[in-house]
């Protein structure tokens, strides 16, 4: 990709979590993140079981690539959990992005844990390529509350909520062009769609590929 082609960056990549311990977070992405029962079995996919060095090596790697083909002003917005929080926010600043903040996403539909805290948000890292180029006065929020995607209608393993992906493109300009390095089932794709913006999406996974393609020709998404 030509160096600074894209207005920003917007992605879900693996989280190489899952578990508390090793052994957990080693095993098959459609063992961890879908249950045993469900009726529609979702396709795996790669890079989800790496050690903590290499994941900070690697997120750092694609990083650094995604702010070489952002903009100047740009800015990048990649969703983590709790356990990879501190590595995801070391690989964004080594890939060359000024961290800003940390969106908020609350679930309010988590699953309780009974006697600890229960684990119902995730996190959106928020990074810029040197300042932020603004494209309105409005003020957004810093925590956004959506249910995640039920199980009978996801497309991935890992699906965001389209409504949760299109308030964060706020920050972008209208007609911005949006880069996803892990379409995934091009969940992304579909909010840019849906508010006017343009769509760059790399997928590795074939599954996941012919189902993007479908989804982004499809009327609705």
């Amino acid at each position: 990709m030509e160096t600074e082609s894209v207005d920003a960056v917007l992605t879900d990549p693996p989280y190489s979590t899952g578990g508390t311990y090793a052994a957990q977070r080693q095993r098959p992405p459609s063992e961890k993140y879908q249950d045993h029962d469900v009726k529609t079995k979702r396709s795996s996919f790669t890079g989800d079981n790496r050690d903590q060095r290499s994941f900070i090596t690697w997120a750092t790697l694609w990083l650094t690539e995604c702010h070489r083909v952002t903009k100047e002003g740009g800015s990048c917005m990649m969703f983590t959990d709790w356990r990879q929080l501190p590595a995801m926010s070391d690989a964004l600043q080594a890939g060359g992005w000024v961290w800003r903040n940390i969106v908020v996403w609350h679930k309010p539909s988590a699953r309780p844990i009974c006697g600890e805290f229960t684990r119902q948000c995730e996190f959106v890292l928020f990074g810029v390529k040197d300042r932020l180029a603004r494209s309105h006065r409005r003020c957004l929020p810093g925590v956004y509350t959506q249910s995640i995607v039920a199980h009978q209608r996801r497309m991935h393993l890992t699906e965001k909520p389209i409504p949760l992906l299109e308030a964060l493109l706020e920050v972008t300009p209208p007609g911005a062009t949006i880069l996803d390095p892990f379409m995934g089932s091009a969940t992304t794709g579909a909010a840019c769609q849906n508010t006017g913006r343009k769509f760059i999406g790399i997928e590795l996974s074939p599954d996941y590929f012919k189902i993007a393609k479908t989804r982004l020709k499809a009327p609705t998404n």
